[in-house]
């Protein structure tokens, strides 16, 4: 007790020259006797007023005293020291005048500490509060700062709705029970009527609460909601703050039901739907709209990447990503299938516009069906799937390889002009390095499987990749378009032979097999250094052993399979895009290590490509075709190996001439699409035929710069007509000046309306700018801001909106770029919606 009366004379000290202290009780003479402050006289009264007064005030005025009455405080009438009391204070030695003496409160604040005793009982409480109040505040301000301490929250009233929630949705109420405790519970609902236009006779927190969720999700459908706008912003922050995320979504999920959202859901329109995202069944309200929409073709593809861009914005997106995703890339699907003229001219006149822009319906079909299986929510999508499959499969598929058929059947030998051949590769593009004045050490990954599209991708993925530059050419493979051949065609070749068991022979060497491959490869330019080895080894290798493999050697050839063993086995065939998403993610690690050994010049090929159809085989997609011949040695799917094969309907028949190939083995290939009946085998994924899917493979060169080369777009505030803010809410335009491509990346910025000390006045927004379009109208961001409560206190001054980037990983964030704003707003935030 005498410690905590001294420590707060102490403080009073520090204020004020004298202290008066009345001991009404008359037993604090022991404490008083105990006080030792330095510098600080201690007196009594004691019919001594007069004296006391011309000592303190004339023979010692800067002589700071401790004056001690032992009995009350006289009445003012009787007080001859009245005049030096009042210019100076009291100290109280009672528990709450103790208190209040340790926040360092003038007495008029009493009432905060006599009517809340309960409070005072924790020394932590006191402590946390102390650090709360500021020199400005009012009483009603420290009320506020007990009420945030009760809830253990860190600010203003908005901080105190928002810990309480997270508390409801955690079903614990000890912030409510120790507010009711500490005799603020009447307090904490007129701050709350009061800020958030709540109104009840029983006043109830959860009551509160579905209120506030229904109130918000109705302002943002453009309805009347019984809060008002300070709920509806308060509402959002919270919402939109990871903190209490997790909070929101218990609560959202809990009272969907209650509020029947399900059903009201139904019957809005997408456009009232889209800025919304109070509920989960939002999402899954939007996303069936958009599902049936494209199903019908009934909405244009620009508009659908729109609507899923602007659900990023969604609290529920995460749950829902890669079903937005398999909608955008559905959109793609359908705009490249649109755009697709499907006429040829030419075998050559078909590959180029393969390698153009028919591979984007694959590479778009692809995506979508690798999102729809990794969201795990195909019943969602239903419809879509069976429009996206069917229109592949018979208005793209069956539709372009039916007319390359028509060119295939014209070629007397296998060969199309104009393009690269892949059993020329070696001699003319991994050997050229070699023949230079200054021969140059050169790497090959060849990536079964890795069909013209995939490649195309992984081309964007290096291009992003700083210092990394690539580009893609289509090879036309050999045929039949299966791995063993295509292997061997990659390698330095003379007289490839197929066995009649599929084997593949070369310079009369096997082919199958790294050994076997790395001693056709030692068959190329004489005198080179050859090694050829898995890649999945050569990724396991030390810094300093990839070195050495540099240092050591002059051709490298690492095999990959990623796609290819997965997609070949029945079991796991209906897994392959997700494959192609492996090997799209393993090549690009695997160019770094490579560059990191210090190969520079890099080619990444392919033995074949592929077919692949999500859905199960109808009789129609099988050739009824009753091959025949001397004798037939192999077939599977997609190719038929014998001796002197008879023309067959419905499929094409290869001499070995015709194809480059020695020996004497006949090979027959289905028709465009058509498989054939082979026991066990997978059908939805094949390859070995003609189709342009399985023929067109790509060379992709990799190099590396010694300059940085890859930046972020740049991202400009667009504000017409004048900077002022008149109004509860304001609309700008974020304007992004580049399109995003490989080498100018996205931003990902945060924009707020900030007060000049830094005082956040509006509502937040995460803003991802990865616009592609060349357009730069469709580069622009239209974003309105909600003013919150906190800004009327800066009325008729500037203000500034703010873009800021988060710094890497940490929780800080750097100031992009402002614009400022002068506020003058004549009417409160309430009135202004």
């Amino acid at each position: 007790m005498s410690d905590r009366i001294q420590a707060g004379l102490e403080r009073l000290f520090e204020e004020h020259r004298i202290v008066f202290w009345y001991d009404t009780a008359r037993d604090m003479r022991e404490a008083f006797d105990a006080v030792d402050i330095p510098d600080v006289s201690k007196v009594e009264i004691v019919n001594n007023e007069f004296g006391l007064k011309y000592r303190m005030l004339r023979q010692e005025p800067k002589q700071k005293f401790l004056v001690f009455k032992d009995g009350p405080e006289p009445e003012m009438a009787d007080n001859w020291l009245l005049d030096v009391q009042l210019a100076t204070t009291v100290f109280k030695a009672d528990q709450a005048a103790i208190w209040l003496s340790e926040l360092g409160l003038p007495l008029q604040f009493e009432a905060v500490v006599r009517d809340h005793m309960e409070f005072y009982r924790s020394a932590g409480r006191i402590e946390t509060l102390k650090r709360l109040i500021r020199p400005a505040d009012q009483k009603s301000d420290v009320l506020r700062r007990m009420l945030a301490v009760c809830a253990g929250a860190e600010g203003e009233l908005d901080t105190v709705v928002e810990e309480l929630l997270g508390q409801l949705a955690a079903k614990r109420d000890e912030g409510l029970k120790l507010i009711e405790r500490s005799n603020l519970m009447e307090f904490f609902w007129t701050q709350i009527t009061n800020a958030y236009g709540y109104s009840s006779d029983t006043p109830d927190f959860e009551d509160f609460a579905i209120m506030l969720f229904q109130s918000s999700y109705l302002r943002a459908l453009g309805d009347d909601g019984s809060l008002n706008s300070e709920a509806f912003l308060m509402f959002s922050r919270w919402k939109n703050n990871r903190l209490g995320g997790e909070a929101f979504a218990t609560l959202s999920r809990e009272y969907q039901d209650l509020l029947k959202i399900e059903a009201d859901v139904k019957d809005r329109a997408m456009k009232a739907l889209r800025p919304v995202d109070h509920f989960e069944a939002v999402d899954r309200q939007i996303i069936r709209l958009l599902v049936k929409a494209m199903a019908n073709q009934t909405v244009a593809a620009s508009e659908v990447v729109k609507i899923t861009r602007e659900r990023r914005q969604s609290y529920w997106y995460k749950s829902y990503e890669d079903i937005y995703l398999a909608i955008a890339y559905a959109a793609e699907f359908q705009q490249a299938l649109a755009e697709a003229n499907l006429t040829m001219s030419s075998p050559a006149d078909a590959v180029r516009r393969y390698a153009t822009s028919w591979f984007k319906v694959d590479q778009a079909y692809r995506k979508f069906i690798y999102h729809m299986q990794r969201s795990g929510q195909s019943s969602l999508l239903g419809a879509l799937f069976e429009s996206i499959e069917n229109r592949y499969t018979t208005n793209f598929l069956l539709a372009v390889n039916d007319a390359w058929q028509d060119q295939i059947a014209k070629l007397d030998s296998w060969t199309i002009p104009d393009f690269a051949e892949q059993r020329n590769f070696y001699r003319d593009q991994a050997a050229e390095f070699r023949r230079l004045t200054n021969p140059q050490k050169v790497v090959v990954i060849i990536s079964d499987a890795l069909r013209f599209e995939v490649a195309e991708e992984c081309l964007r993925e290096i291009r992003k990749l700083n210092r990394f530059d690539a580009d893609l050419k289509p090879m036309i493979s050999a045929l039949p378009s299966y791995t063993q051949l295509g292997m061997a065609a990659l390698l330095p070749n003379k007289d490839l032979m197929v066995a009649g068991d599929g084997s593949v022979t070369s310079f009369g060497l096997p082919t199958q097999g790294t050994i076997a491959r790395e001693k056709v490869l030692d068959m190329g330019r004489a005198g080179d250094r050859v090694k050829a080895m898995k890649a999945d080894d050569f990724m396991a290798l030390r810094s300093d052993e990839g070195k050495e493999i540099f240092r050591d050697h002059d051709v490298l050839y690492l095999f990959h399979n990623r796609i290819d063993i997965v997609g070949d086995k029945l079991a796991t065939e209906d897994h392959v895009f997700e494959a192609a998403e492996d090997a799209i993610e393993d090549l690009t690690k695997l160019v770094r290590k490579l560059t990191s050994a210090n190969f520079s010049n890099i080619l990444i090929t392919a033995d074949h490509g592929f077919l692949y159809q999500h859905r199960e085989l109808h009789e129609t997609d099988f050739s009824v075709a009753d091959p025949t011949g001397e004798e037939i040695l192999f077939r599977n799917r997609r190719f038929m190996i014998g001796r002197g094969l008879n023309e067959t309907a419905g499929m094409k028949k290869f001499t070995p001439e015709a194809l480059g190939l020695a020996g004497d083995l006949d090979i027959l290939i289905p028709n465009s699409i058509n498989r054939m009946r082979v026991k066990g085998a997978g059908s939805r994924f094949v390859h070995g035929g003609a189709t342009l899917q399985e023929v067109v493979i790509p060379v992709l060169r990799v190099g590396k710069r010694r300059e940085e080369d890859v930046g972020k777009v740049d991202v400009q505030i667009v504000v017409p007509g004048r900077s002022l803010i008149t109004s509860g809410q304001i609309a700008v335009t974020f304007y992004q000046v580049q399109p995003v491509s490989e080498k100018q990346q996205q931003r990902i910025l945060r924009a707020g309306i900030y007060a000049e000390d830094g005082t956040l006045i509006s509502d937040e927004h995460q803003l991802t700018f990865d616009y592609t379009s060349g357009n730069a109208r469709e580069r622009e961001m239209p974003t309105q801001f909600l003013l919150s409560r906190e800004a009327d206190r800066f009325n008729s001054q500037d203000v500034f909106l703010k873009l800021q980037e988060q710094r890497g990983k940490t929780s800080h964030y750097d100031d992009y770029t402002s614009h400022r704003f002068q506020l003058r707003r004549g009417i409160s935030t309430d009135f202004d919606f």
